[in-house]
């Protein structure tokens, strides 16, 4: 069977493009990020440089010019995120990238979508970013979005949360709650969208932990434990807060009396993600250490940050998707520092969300291939 053809547009480190890939039906044909270590690691990973700038009339040229089926993107998170500045489409830079997206899409006519971006796409600006989105891409260029219904006087409908899904529901103990838009071309197919399951999957058979506990690996080298000054900071931060009635603050995510421990969040902006995925990670020489470039001797709780290979595993990069014959070919380029390891990692996606998502486009494929 001939494979379909995707196009990888801020393609990160290829989280997307490896979840379609591991499907065996689909296969790459250009990709985008402008982002210059995930660059590295992309090249490092797949052998092609994606090197492109999906803004630029010259990308677009390219991307008319190339033969393809399905477009693959996970377009900028920080606009949209609550960890972000919540401009939206009003970020020059950044907003105005689906609207890129959307101008590659009516060029190029794909028979099919996948759009990946943070859960609070579709609550920003009280549901008007999301709003506008769905209506361009369902009345403007005439795509069926999986979850958009139409009521009696063709307005569309739908619900917010049926885009959203959970990685924890996918076969990895973190909870990441996405937003996953998924569209197929009513001009290529005609009627037959109609007969498409409008509903997106929840989760996945997939056990590849029982929880947390079974990912994490223990008895961590030294650089990775919080200095003690560091650690105190983080208490009496997280006591403010409690003060005031909030529940922000550091987060120990395996404490012993928590029964199925899940990672919360990762995120790409490095510090908050580290500190609300905070472990406890006993070992009899570790408190007091001195360790080079800590403020103060390590603390004497043992807590410490996730390692980079722990984040790995959570997003599926690290024993999964690049298993071959049971040994994990997943790897960065020599020299990646950890500081980039943190952040390409957060910025990706959690790949068995993602061939979950690519084997539904398969059988939707599939059902319009019948009708």
């Amino acid at each position: 069977m001939q494979k379909y053809k995707t196009i990888d547009l801020c393609a990160g480190i290829g989280g997307i493009r490896k979840g379609f890939e591991m499907t065996g039906q689909f296969c790459n044909v250009l990709a985008a990020e402008i982002d210059a270590s995930a660059c590295r690691t992309y090249e490092h990973l797949y052998k092609e440089n994606p090197k492109n700038d999906l803004t630029s009339e010259e990308f677009k040229l390219k991307a008319g010019a190339t033969d393809y089926d399905v477009l693959l993107a996970g377009f900028p998170c920080q606009t949209f995120s609550r960890a972000g500045l919540e401009l939206g489409f009003a970020d020059e830079e950044k907003g105005i990238i689906f609207s890129h997206i959307a101008d590659i899409i009516k060029r190029t006519r794909p028979k099919a979508i996948f759009l990946e971006n943070v859960d609070n796409l579709v609550r920003h600006d009280n549901g008007k970013t999301f709003e506008i989105i769905i209506s361009t891409l369902e009345k403007q260029l005439n795509y069926k979005i999986i979850g958009v219904n139409y009521d009696e006087n063709g307005n569309i409908k739908y619900s917010g949360k049926d885009f959203i899904r959970n990685s924890k529901n996918f076969g990895v103990p973190q909870n990441r709650p996405r937003t996953y838009i998924i569209g197929f071309d009513r001009i290529f197919y005609g009627s037959s969208v109609n007969s498409l399951n409008n509903f997106l999957p929840v989760g996945n058979d997939l056990h590849l932990y029982n929880d947390l506990n079974d990912l994490l690996e223990m008895n961590a080298p030294a650089k990775y434990y919080m200095s003690s000054g560091y650690y105190q900071t983080l208490i009496k931060h997280k006591e403010r807060e409690h003060n005031k009635g909030n529940g922000f603050g550091f987060v120990i995510v395996n404490r012993p009396d928590i029964k199925a421990p899940l990672a919360n969040t990762l995120l790409a902006t490095g510090g908050s993600g580290k500190e609300r995925n905070l472990v406890l990670d006993p070992q009899p020489n570790i408190p007091g250490m001195i360790v080079p470039g800590k403020h103060s001797p390590i603390n004497d709780d043992c807590v410490r940050i996730m390692m980079p290979r722990e984040w790995g595993k959570l997003q599926g990069f690290i024993n999964y998707a690049f298993l071959e014959n049971g040994i994990d070919k997943f790897s960065f380029p020599e020299g990646t520092k950890d500081g980039q390891m943190y952040k390409q990692f957060g910025n990706s996606v959690t790949i068995p969300v993602i061939k979950t998502m690519a084997e539904f486009m398969i059988e939707c494929f599939s059902r319009l291939a019948n009708n």
